[in-house]
C-alpha cells in the first residue's frame, strides 16, 4: 500500500502549497497530489486555485531544493560545531560581512545582538545566551534580514544553533531576492506575505525531533540546490518560529549563519 497526501489547493497560496508538499516529503509519505479544477470548489469563487498541471511542474521544480540536517546530541557536541553531513561554520563564508536586521520580533535582552550570526564566534557551552541570538522569551519568533552587499552566486545556505533543550532545533522559512522586482519591499513585516512585493520562497525548515528523541543539542542545516547554485541574490530573510508553546522558551539559539559562495 501507498499512501498520499491530498494538497487540495483550494484557497492557498504558492508558498502554503509548498509548504504541505514538504511537509509530505519529509513525513514519509509516497507522494503528494493535486486536483484538476480552474476554480476553487469552496470559498470566495475568486479566490486561489492554481491550474494541476502547471502546479505539478513548480512543485516538481521545487524539489530541486535538499535540506540536510545533522544533529549532535548534548553529551556529543563540541565547540567545534563538527557534524557528519553539514560543514561547520567557518569565519570567511560570504555571510562575515554581512549586515542583519531585525525586520520583526524583539531579541531578548539576555542574548547577544544580530551581529553574533555571522561574527565568526561559536558558543563554547551548550547554554551561553550571550554568544547566541535569540527572540524575545514570551513571543512567536520574528523575522531577520541578511544584506549581503551584493548579488552572488550563492551554493549554500547553512545554520547553526546550541542549546540544551527546546531552544536547540530550528525552525524558519526561507526566502531570497536580488532586490530588482520594481515592488520590492526590504523589510516586509509579520503580516505580508514576501511573496507579493519581490521575494522568492526557498524553503521551510523544521528539524524538531518527530519521534521523542532528544530535542537539545546541536542542530546544524544545509540548505542547497541539485544544480549546485540556488541562484543569484543580495537579500536573505529568514521567518523564524518558536520550537513550541508549553512554556515561554521556545525561540532558538542561533549561534551563526553562513552563506557558501559559488566559484564562478
Amino acid at each position: 500500500m501507498r499512501i498520499g497526501l491530498d494538497t487540495a489547493q483550494h484557497q492557498l497560496t504558492w508558498t502554503e502549497l509548498v509548504e504541505r508538499v514538504q511537509f509530505a516529503e519529509s513525513a514519509g509519505f509516497d507522494g503528494a497530489w493535486v486536483f484538476d479544477h480552474f476554480t476553487p470548489l469552496y470559498g470566495a469563487a475568486n479566490g486561489p486555485c492554481m491550474e494541476g498541471w502547471t502546479l505539478l511542474a513548480g512543485l516538481a521544480a521545487q524539489a530541486e531544493i535538499k535540506i540536510t540536517v545533522d544533529h549532535n546530541p548534548n553529551e556529543q557536541a563540541t565547540p567545534e560545531f563538527k557534524f557528519k553531513n553539514v560543514p561547520s561554520p567557518t569565519a570567511t563564508n560570504a555571510a562575515a560581512k554581512a549586515k542583519f536586521t531585525i525586520v520583526s520580533g524583539e531579541k531578548d535582552s539576555n542574548g547577544g545582538d544580530v551581529e553574533k550570526l555571522n561574527d565568526g564566534k561559536l558558543p563554547t557551552e551548550q547554554d551561553q545566551p550571550e554568544e547566541n541570538f535569540f527572540f524575545d522569551a514570551g513571543t512567536e519568533g520574528g523575522r531577520l534580514l541578511m544584506d549581503l552587499g551584493s548579488v552572488i552566486a550563492i551554493k549554500q545556505v547553512n545554520t547553526y544553533s546550541w542549546h540544551p533543550n527546546t531552544r536547540g532545533p530550528q525552525v524558519y522559512k526561507l526566502w531570497v531576492s536580488d532586490g530588482s522586482h520594481p515592488r520590492f519591499n526590504t523589510e516586509p513585516k509579520e503580516t505580508v506575505d514576501p511573496t507579493t512585493c519581490g521575494w522568492q520562497f526557498v524553503t521551510i525548515v523544521d528539524t524538531r525531533p518527530r519521534h521523542g528523541e532528544e530535542e537539545g543539542g546541536q542542530y546544524g542545516v544545509s540548505i542547497t540546490a541539485a544544480s549546485g547554485s540556488l541562484g543569484k541574490y543580495r537579500y536573505l530573510l529568514f521567518d523564524c518560529y518558536v520550537t513550541e508553546t508549553a512554556d515561554d522558551f521556545g525561540n532558538t539559539f542561533y549561534s551563526e549563519v553562513d552563506v557558501v559562495a559559488r566559484k564562478q
